[in-house]
């Protein structure tokens, strides 16, 4: 079964580690990323340009209305994603869970990925 892993941290945490905790970050990142890949698990992910350079579209009076986004009162942003295809959703979540972002005050959502007919769900 496929998963997105949704990364959610709070904006400019990254800026606040020192340059030696950024390198441990980063190299964890690529440690659980390798593991993934040899296992077959991974799929793909990315990350996300900074939030002040999101755009929201939203309906208002049956026109498209664009504002910049997100909320600035949003004290996290979706910072990136990954999809994994594991045997069961608790793997997908030990996966969240070693996602180093999480110790750092950051969240991770782990939601199924719908088949094109979307019925299982």
């Amino acid at each position: 079964m496929k998963y997105m892993l949704l990364i959610f941290n709070r904006p400019g945490f990254v800026e606040e580690l020192t340059e030696t905790e950024r390198q441990e970050l980063f190299a964890e990142v690529d440690s659980i990323m390798k593991e993934l890949d040899d296992r077959g698990e991974w799929v793909g992910g990315e990350g996300l340009a900074d939030p002040s350079q999101t755009k929201v579209v939203r309906e208002r009076d049956g026109l498209p209305a664009v504002t910049d986004g997100p909320f600035l009162e949003a004290k996290e942003h979706l910072a990136g994603y990954l999809t994994v295809d594991t045997e069961t959703l608790e793997r997908a979540v030990e996966i969240a869970s070693r996602w180093p972002d999480v110790r750092y005050g950051g969240r991770m959502e782990v939601r199924a990925v719908m088949e094109a007919a979307g019925t299982e769900m």
